[in-house]
């Protein structure tokens, strides 16, 4: 363990660390022990069903995708392949059948991967937003980096995790306003979003979490693993600094009960408010239908997507709740 207590991460306090633990500024802490008895004892969670496969089959993707041309392809919650300008992106990777520290408890998939692990195609980058074991999977990470030695990238303190499974990755790590040039005019930034971290009972806020804007040939696109809303404070900061987006990929699942889930997990008509304020063109939808987190049921972001779409006048296809196996390729921007 480090100096100050902090196991993951040593270094200078800032504007979000206060030397031990890391925090959002001006926003809400994750709610403590208490409040999630409260929570998981209240008895008001709807009951998914054993499975909730998806109507896309196991997709096998292009090798690179290139020109203007951008193509998410989902493979399930927060995972996804971004093909854009030549190179391969992975967010948050997890092919476990579970969302846990164990093999035997926890929540499980409800729905295959959409692509098979050995069928990915040249895996350049993964994009790691932070330690939570539905977006932080040793076991894929260890796999991925046997099979494509990629780059990961990923918040101050993560890497000391990763490196205890994968001790030779190649890896970047950034607080947030960093960024990382990977050359033909890629450029990886970190950039805020209201969340929290933690693997156990005794780490909690101890590695750092974050959204990415990734600039390319063929457009901006901001990536959010988790977040919740925070009046949308740091939706407007990214537009202001980076300007409007081809492509948000954000979450709008996992959000019932609110006064448990606010502070960490936005609601779809969050997230629709989201897009409006960074500017995004087009919304590629996550975090919903393959883990259940949460209390809502599992077609009810899509119901709640659908009325918040229609009283914000956006039109639907401008924001696809993505299932597993399912491929958007993402219009460019008009003009």
């Amino acid at each position: 363990m480090s100096k100050g207590g902090n196991r993951y991460y040593n270094g200078p306090v800032s504007d979000h660390f206060d030397g031990v633990r890391f925090f959002n500024p001006g926003g809400m802490a994750p709610r403590g022990l208490a409040h999630l008895l409260r929570w998981q004892f209240g008895g008001k969670r709807v009951r998914w069903p054993g499975r909730y496969d998806s109507p896309f089959l196991e997709v096998r993707p292009e090798l690179s995708v290139d020109g203007d041309r951008l193509r998410v392809t989902m493979v399930g919650h927060a995972t996804l392949l971004i093909q854009v300008a030549g190179i391969n992106i992975l967010t948050d990777p997890v092919w476990s059948h579970r969302a846990s520290p164990f093999a035997f408890a926890g929540p499980q998939r409800r729905n295959a991967p959409g692509i098979h692990m050995d069928d990915l195609p040249p895996i350049d980058v993964v994009l790691v937003t932070h330690n939570h074991y539905d977006h932080l999977d040793l076991e894929t990470l260890s796999t991925l980096h046997a099979e494509h030695a990629p780059h990961v990238v990923t918040p101050l303190g993560n890497d000391t995790i990763i490196r205890r499974a994968v001790p030779d990755v190649e890896i970047s790590v950034v607080d947030w306003g960093d960024r990382i040039e990977l050359g033909d005019g890629i450029i990886i930034h970190a950039e805020p979003c209201h969340h929290w971290s933690a693997r156990g009972t005794r780490d909690r806020r101890m590695a750092l979490w974050a959204a990415f804007v990734i600039e390319t040939p063929a457009g901006r696109i901001y990536h959010i693993g988790d977040t919740g809303f925070h009046g949308g404070i740091n939706y407007r900061a990214a537009r202001d600094k980076h300007g409007p987006f081809r492509l948000a990929n954000l979450p709008f699942g996992c959000y019932e009960p609110r006064w448990f889930m606010e502070s960490q997990h936005q609601n779809p008509e969050e997230a629709v408010m989201g897009m409006l304020a960074c500017g995004a063109e087009h919304v590629a939808g996550h975090h919903w239908g393959t883990f259940r987190l949460t209390d809502e049921g599992i077609e009810e972001p899509l119901r709640a997507l659908e009325a918040a779409l229609d009283k914000a006048g956006v039109e639907p296809s401008r924001f696809r709740p993505l299932r597993p196996g399912e491929v958007f390729d993402v219009p460019a921007r008009a003009g």
